[in-house]
């Protein structure tokens, strides 16, 4: 089971390329997958059933945390697992059919869809209710992709989102509950936490949050309106996540934990109440609904009301019934849900005032559709009738034992049965009758195109098994005796064809009669084409709550972002110095030991640092301000240097020194002298305000240096680094291995700002090209732009085989930039000085486990090198110097360093952890390589795209767009 979960991951991840290569063909590769699973799952019953240990598999994930992949198959899981897998394969077979002219434009949505039935898998499978959850929220996030798959299309945009919000706000209530439940019992095991039953006032908080997340994620009221949203969604998804995956799993929870907490006093109230009105509110919108999806989405809301009820109602009998409820739902709906995709495929609509005698033109398709419909009535000999009539034979007995609730959900249910029919009608009608006009004539048959007969395979197989469920009853009451015997010590009862003439029979003809004569009665008075029933519905609801939360946001942020950045960073320096005076007033040492200096050194640039900051606050000048403060980071850069710590000293100059290119860049659009818009004000308070803090944070840094009890960790750094890390450079191993998760996180943060700059500064694309291929096509500039270039009578041009004999170009810039802007020396010496720098930078990337250096300072060098290059030759050298991306080169550097950290997982070590490979080499002696070097040179590539990115937009794009102006000037 861990196995088929991993190939699922696997799976995911390699359907995209397959599609690509491939087209929607791939598809039937990706069914493979889930068809493997439902395999294993078959050849599992005679352990499942037998009634001996379920199987199970455990993997201690993250055994500090307590997060175990523990996977077990008892009948639950069993039946829940065939439905995910098996329903899965035929969606994904027919999808090759769905999508066959979209060509390779679906990769996306293909490897997100068997992600999703991964998760669906790993979900009804896992033992650890915090896995659980986690699982829970991947659905959720996988189903915004899915069903957002227009994007272009707002509906499908806001209906994604709308569904997003809804599940995940259900799921993180539902954690919630999970916390608690698990604080209480000791145990995240759920096979411990039926053993065990816990009750209590907790467990009783625990429940009704639980319900909540199950009650959000199987679209109960009042959290039904957004199913029907989501039918924006490829059908597909309608059939798959809709019909026998996603939302099943609210119901799973329920499921699950039914036979322990089913009597509790939260449950019935929430369970059957919600259950009963969404099953007559879903009910009576299907019937008046004129799209073929949206009848069988406020119908699938309304049979998911039907499960709640049944499923949750906590007696043997009643969670028999239930559990072949939702085993025919999901066989008859996936199947109506297809239905429709083929009739929307090959008719460009679903409207049903649209469609006219299609039945008689598609046999075999309404064939599948009323044999489905007729499930869901409940007619015999499907599935359907099987579960429908043992359901109200379960109700009808405990409500005649004077149970209350049995009332309540047997007259709920009935009714409901009654409306399903009348809907199940409708849409019979709706899709396949031939209509007529309002003076009764018939109107034409709908031309119908026969589709190709691998689309309707897939509802034809879900239509067959409905009946051959429905004459197996006996053996899928064998399969699930399993589960309802776990509900109570009540008779359980049978699943059968025929009970004899009893009440449950009476009933359920009774109701499909009535759902017939209740379609035709608001056919003929025009009841399903009046206006909404309600003034105000959940949906309105939500989008008021919706517009009430981006009111309140322009709101705050008009009060409280006033656009001055002054007012921002004085609001922090003012809460630091509060609360930070605060804590130092309370707790002041008596005696603070201090020492004039540590080193010689500290007489001499300290005074240099505090003369510059002083001047650099009169400074009216922006460069000039600029320089001063480089002057405090150059003094840190002696401090560094001459206390023991070499690296900090190298690393502190080379950030300095791409900081002042970075400030000169963005310096040339701003005014020469600050205050020349705006001018400053309070400048006393801005003073006091300074200088508080920095007395402040002198204090603290003094009491926080006394304030050690133990010896600091710091002294074992350099044995731990060499054992742990084998490494000598202290710094280096703590950046990439002891505390290599600190480094991960900064890394992001880097990407992050990186393209938050880009975003801001490029207009229409982020590479800067070089003007050279501005004429060409793309893909002629991108196969070109890699060439050297060389010097012709023509001007410059890429080598090609007819010029190759002419002299290379010496910079890109010589012909590009005008004359006064070029420095033939600086030209010359860059040019030079470029590779060597590129080498050191490399050298150091190499030599920082064991010596100054690392990825960080290594990627700085290589990153000057271009800061050279740029300013030797503008953005045109820049182009010649990196002709790549910078996106690539920082997304390329974070998957090198999150691969190097969760590659040890695969081999039973903790993330990150370093291994060493040593070896004697002929000339160059004993040589030794990390592991963590390659999470070095992940750091390495990030910090050369940052640089790069930042060059690119601040410096090369600001020329490009300066120049465009320029023109668009000298034109007018």
């Amino acid at each position: 089971m861990l196995l088929l979960l991993a190939v699922f991951l696997a799976g995911s991840l390699l359907l995209p390329v397959l599609v690509r290569w491939l087209g929607a063909q791939a598809f039937v590769l990706g069914a493979l997958v889930p068809a493997a699973a439902f395999v294993h799952a078959l050849t599992q019953a005679p352990q499942v059933l037998g009634g001996g240990d379920a199987p199970f598999e455990l993997y201690r994930w993250i055994p500090q945390l307590g997060l175990d992949l523990s996977m077990h198959m008892d009948v639950l899981g069993w039946v829940l697992t065939l439905m995910v897998t098996g329903v899965g394969a035929l969606v994904l077979l027919y999808c090759r059919w769905y999508f066959y002219d979209d060509g390779r434009e679906v990769g996306q949505f293909a490897g997100v869809l068997l992600g999703f039935a991964g998760a669906m898998y790993g979900l009804v499978l896992t033992d650890d209710l915090v896995m659980l959850v986690m699982f829970w929220e991947i659905t959720s996030i996988l189903s915004y992709l899915l069903i957002g798959h227009y994007r272009r299309r707002a509906a499908s945009r806001r209906a994604a989102l709308q569904a997003l919000l809804v599940t995940t706000l259900g799921g993180l209530v539902m954690f919630v509950g999970v916390i608690l439940l698990v604080v209480d019992a000791g145990t995240a095991s759920i096979r411990q936490l039926l053993a065990l039953a816990p009750t209590g006032p907790i467990v009783d908080v625990a429940i009704v949050l639980l319900l909540i997340g199950a009650i959000s994620k199987s679209a109960l009221f009042p959290f039904h309106f957004w199913l029907p949203g989501a039918m924006a969604a490829p059908t597909p998804v309608s059939a798959y996540l809709h019909a026998a995956a996603m939302v099943k799993a609210g119901i799973y929870l329920i499921a699950r934990f039914a036979p322990i907490f089913a009597l509790s006093a939260p449950w019935r109230p929430i369970v059957i109440t919600l259950g009963v009105l969404t099953m007559l509110l879903g009910s009576i919108q299907a019937l008046r609904e004129t799209d073929l999806k949206r009848i069988l989405a406020f119908g699938t809301v309304s049979q998911l009301g039907f499960f709640a009820v049944v499923v949750g109602y906590g007696t043997p009998a009643a969670g028999l019934a239930g559990l072949a409820l939702v085993i025919g739902h999901a066989l008859f709906k996936s199947a109506l849900f297809l239905i429709v995709g083929v009739i929307d495929r090959q008719l460009s609509t679903r409207d049903i005032d649209e469609l006219s005698g299609v039945g008689r033109q598609a046999p075999v398709m309404a064939t599948a559709a009323f044999i489905s419909v007729a499930s869901m009535m409940g007619v015999a000999p499907t599935i359907g009738y099987v579960a429908k009539e043992s359901t109200l034979t379960a109700l009808l007995e405990d409500a005649l034992h004077g149970s209350v609730w049995g009332w309540v959900a047997l007259v709920g249910v009935t009714i409901g049965a009654i409306l399903t029919a009348a809907y199940g009608c409708r849409f019979l009608w709706g899709a396949f009758w031939r209509k007529n006009d309002a003076d009764g004539a018939h109107l034409p048959e709908t031309p119908w195109p026969d589709p190709p007969v691998g689309f309707l395979s897939a509802p034809i197989v879900l239509a067959g098994l409905t009946i051959t469920a429905g004459i197996g009853a006996p053996a899928v009451d064998v399969a699930l005796q399993g589960y309802a015997r776990t509900l109570g010590s009540g008779e359980p009862g049978h699943l059968a064809l025929w009970h004899g003439l009893e009440p449950a029979l009476l009933l359920s003809l009774g109701a499909i009669a009535a759902g017939i004569g209740m379609f035709m009665l608001s056919i003929r008075t025009g009841w399903d084409r009046r206006r909404r029933l309600m003034r105000f519905t959940a949906a309105d609801a939500y989008y008021l709550v919706m517009r009430g939360v981006d009111r309140l946001s322009v709101l705050t942020t008009s009060v409280t972002q006033r656009g001055s950045l002054p007012l921002y960073v004085g609001t922090i320096f003012v809460v630091l110095l509060a609360a930070e005076a605060t804590a130092l007033a309370a707790a002041m040492p008596e005696r603070l030991a201090l020492s004039a200096w540590h080193t010689p050194v500290q007489i001499v640039v300290a005074p240099v640092m505090a003369v510059a900051g002083i001047i650099a606050v009169r400074a009216r000048k922006r460069y000039t301000g600029v320089v001063l403060v480089s002057v405090t980071g150059l003094g840190m850069v002696v401090l560094f240097a001459t206390s023991g710590a070499p690296d900090l000293a190298l690393t502190q100059i080379l950030v300095e020194t791409v900081t002042m290119v970075t400030f000169a860049l963005v310096l040339r659009r701003l005014p020469s002298r600050m205050g020349e818009h705006n001018a400053s004000v309070g400048r006393i308070p801005r003073a006091v305000l300074a200088v508080g803090v920095g007395v402040v944070m002198a204090f603290v840094a003094i009491v926080a240096t006394q304030a050690r009890m133990f010896d600091p960790i710091s002294i074992d750094f350099p044995q731990l680094a060499y054992d742990l890390g084998h490494g000598k450079n202290v710094v280096n191993v703590a950046l990439v291995d002891l505390r290599g998760w600190d480094t991960m996180g900064e890394l992001s943060v880097l990407v992050l700002a990186a393209t938050g700059v880009a975003s801001l500064v490029f207009v229409t694309h982020r590479a800067d090209l070089l003007s050279a291929t501005r004429d060409l096509p793309e893909t002629k500039r991108r196969s070109t732009a890699r060439r050297p270039m060389v010097e012709t009578d023509e001007g410059l041009r890429f080598q090609t085989a007819e010029n190759s004999g002419a002299p290379r170009a010496w910079l890109v810039s010589g012909q590009q930039m005008k004359a006064e802007n070029r420095s033939i020396l600086l030209e010359v010496i860059v040019r030079v000085l470029f590779h060597t720098i590129i080498l050191v930078s490399i050298y150091l990337l190499f030599a920082g486990h064991n010596l100054p250096g690392g990825g960080f300072a290594g990627g700085l060098v290589a990153g000057m090198a271009l800061v050279m290059r740029y300013i030797a030759g503008g953005r045109w050298e820049l182009g010649a110097a990196a002709p790549t991306d910078a996106g690539r080169l920082l997304g390329g550097g974070l998957i090198l360093a999150v691969g190097a950290a969760l590659l040890p997982l695969f081999f039973g070590m903790a993330p990150l952890q370093s291994t060493v490979w040593e070896a004697e080499v002929p000339l160059l002696g004993h040589l030794e390589f990390v592991s963590s070097t390659v999470f070095d040179v992940g750091v390495y590539l990030v910090v050369i795209g940052l640089v790069l990115d930042v060059l690119r937009s601040l410096g090369a794009e600001v020329d490009r767009q300066a120049l465009e102006v320029r023109s668009k000037g000298a034109v007018t």
